[in-house]
């Protein structure tokens, strides 16, 4: 209750996925910007590290988005000292389900829809679409208590099947099932939480980073994470935006 006294005039975040790379951008943001920031890791000794460098609005929570147990615990912990969430940032993926880092090269000759393996598929969607599906619902009894909530589902423009049909996109021949598909999956998703909880004030979007250098793509992506998490940031920050928006860099992006 002392808790939920102190942080009654701050806003309370969970960024999974936030103990590096684009999550971590986002936890800081949010942090600098007055938030209370969960900063979720599937380690946690990954998230206190983070958590610590981020600073006192930071906190390390252990939340393994694909184990139910650890999501609900997450919850339960965040009800208990906050009693609300006012945002719900689904950043955790995977690129594929392999433990070896693998180039983008490489992810597109195994995820390519003649030779892909199901057991690829099943693991990196377990992450990218089901995950997001499970925490979101998971969160739903918290967001409902915020009078202003918001989820903000970090997707890719590669999950844009408008985008990649396109002659001329640059990036038709980097679709696959694996990752690229998974993202126009979340999108599917991301549509589906934003015409159901419309009626509620809740708002629901999707935001691509872009090609960021982070781990998904073995840090070869041409995007510095500075400059691919502005718009995820901006994103997570906009109180009095849209709902069911869909949007890069460049601004909107087709579904």
């Amino acid at each position: 209750m002392e808790n939920q006294t102190a942080s009654a005039n701050k806003s309370i975040a969970l960024v999974t996925g936030a103990n590096q790379g684009v999550g971590n951008e986002i936890a800081k943001a949010l942090a600098a910007n007055g938030y209370i920031v969960y900063v979720g890791s599937r380690k946690l000794e990954n998230g206190e590290k983070a958590a610590a460098a981020i600073g006192e609005n930071a906190k390390a929570i252990e939340l393994d988005v694909t184990q139910q147990s650890t999501i609900d615990a997450a919850m339960v912990r965040i009800g208990s000292e906050h009693g609300r969430l006012d945002l719900l940032v689904n950043n955790a993926g995977i690129s594929h389900g392999g433990t070896v880092p693998k180039s983008p090269e490489e992810l597109m000759s195994t995820g390519r829809a003649v030779n892909v393996s199901l057991d690829e598929v099943r693991k990196v969607w377990e992450t990218n679409v089901f995950a997001v599906i499970a925490v979101t619902q998971a969160a739903l009894p918290l967001l409902r208590k915020s009078s202003a909530a918001r989820i903000v589902n970090v997707s890719s423009s590669l999950g844009s099947l408008t985008w990649i049909s396109d002659p001329q996109c640059w990036a038709r021949e980097n679709f696959g099932i694996v990752y690229a598909a998974s993202k126009t999956a979340l999108n599917a998703v991301t549509v589906a939480f934003a015409l159901e909880l419309e009626k509620e004030n809740i708002k629901v979007n999707a935001t691509s980073p872009g090609y960021t250098a982070t781990a998904l793509n073995n840090f070869q992506g041409t995007d510095s994470l500075e400059v691919g998490s502005r718009e995820p940031i901006r994103v997570a920050l906009e109180t009095d935006g849209p709902t069911g928006s869909f949007t890069g860099s460049e601004g909107l992006l087709p579904w």
